[in-house]
């Protein structure tokens, strides 16, 4: 019984992970359980800190900007271009992790999402070099959080990089790690803009056992400055479903599975 309730939580957060708020009545419907039900479920996610119970709903803890960072204009500015895409591509990502995963998340909007999508997830070791991401996730009860250490250099990023940064990353493995980038081309493989970040998810993606893109459409045949890796360490790439599908077709043809949602 313990058992089919812990199911049954689980489904009632990956629905609000997709909708952000939701009726009481709502969730019963689509869990196929009774409001009473629902709302004892509901009282012990408000407990751990994942929901916020309204009247007569309920509404994703944290859903939106992490509040230290409101001042910030760029990044929200960031994460509101392609928010829903973004949003199903963290989803599609957060299903790929397993109980007793160790996970890397680089830096960026879209893995910022997949933090998100991974806060109710038990069991698993997540790693970054991303400041905000760190704070999303410091109150996770039941997960390890680690943050790679390093210097911010540039304006507007939450991105550690540098010798800290790069010794950390050289002492850890990871079963997935979940990249973001400014461009990823099937011929020139994943890249960023700045080559200090290049750097150090660089080292990320050679110390994992799968490579998992993670970029909405606009960003796929696209080719920035600094190469983080080649298209043959690539595994997976989920994007959103407005991909051209010759270029969907030309990473397959690479090799890589290319995941659409």
């Amino acid at each position: 019984m313990a058992a089919k309730k812990h199911d049954r939580a689980n489904q009632i957060l990956h629905l609000l992970l997709q909708k952000g708020t939701s009726s009481v009545e709502d969730l019963a419907a689509a869990v196929d359980a009774s409001s009473a039900s629902v709302r004892r479920d509901l009282i012990k996610l408000e407990q751990r800190g994942l929901v916020h119970r309204t009247h007569g709903g309920v509404e994703l803890a944290g859903k939106l900007t992490y509040e230290p960072f409101r001042f910030d204009a760029a990044f929200p500015l960031r994460e509101e271009r392609f928010a829903d895409e973004k949003r199903r591509i963290a989803i599609a990502a957060a299903d790929m992790v397993a109980e007793g995963d160790t996970i890397a998340l680089s830096p960026g909007t879209t893995t910022t999402q997949v933090a998100r999508s991974l806060r109710h997830r038990e069991g698993i070791h997540l790693v970054t070099s991303a400041v905000n991401i760190g704070m999303e996730l410091s109150s996770q009860p039941n997960a390890r959080v680690t943050l790679t250490g390093g210097s911010i250099r540039w304006p507007g990023s939450f991105s550690m990089v540098g010798a800290t940064a790069f010794h950390s990353i050289e002492q850890l493995y990871f079963d997935k790690v979940f990249m973001g980038a400014t461009g990823i081309h099937p011929k020139y493989g994943l890249t960023v803009i700045e080559s200090d970040e290049a750097l150090i998810l660089g080292e990320m993606a050679k110390h994992s056992r799968q490579v998992v893109a993670v970029a909405d459409a606009s960003k796929l045949g696209m080719i920035s400055t600094n190469k983080v890796c080649e298209p043959s360490q690539i595994h997976t790439i989920i994007t959103d479903d407005s991909i051209d599908p010759e270029i969907a077709e030309q990473f397959r043809s690479q090799n890589i599975h290319v995941l659409i949602v």
